[in-house]
């Protein structure tokens, strides 16, 4: 396993992505927890921290600028319930392939208050009767779950 350090995170691709945010890619390092974002100085729209080994989605620092989170492929059984006091203008989280299995576990999510798209594909909690109705309730803004739209009853 390997430390999310200074070092780490200068040695990492740096970049314009796609829809011009300036996103850091940190996938694929074996990253056992989330640390020391905060030599990032806030300079990021997204992170990549997919493909790593992260089981707790916290220990954020204040990122007033992070927009999109990328966070597949992980070990994430549970998420910090002041993700939002730390990621205030996140509004893209993908936690696709991770370890969340029951509702109660994403009611942390609540806290990311502009968040309107998510994705949650392939965790446990998916598979769960009213894991859609749950989800939409907890997270009103939410426009896009799974990569289907969110209707309006």
């Amino acid at each position: 396993m390997v430390r999310l350090g200074a070092e780490l995170i200068s040695r990492a691709p740096q970049y314009l992505n796609a829809v011009k945010d300036r996103e850091i890619d940190l996938r694929g390092n074996k990253i056992a927890a989330i640390e020391n974002l905060g030599v990032t100085a806030d300079q990021y729209d997204s992170i990549d921290l997919s493909d790593n080994e992260i089981v707790k989605l916290d220990g954020f620092p204040e990122l007033r600028r992070l927009s999109t989170l990328l966070i597949s492929n992980n070990r994430i059984s549970r998420i910090s319930s002041s993700l939002g006091e730390f990621l205030p203008k996140l509004h893209t989280l993908v936690l696709t392939n991770n370890r969340l299995g029951n509702l109660a576990e994403l009611d942390p999510l609540a806290s990311l208050v502009k968040l309107h798209t998510l994705s949650l594909l392939e965790n446990v909690v998916t598979k769960l009767p009213e894991y859609r109705l749950y989800v939409i309730h907890k997270l009103p803004n939410l426009r896009l779950l799974d990569f289907s739209k969110v209707k309006a009853k």
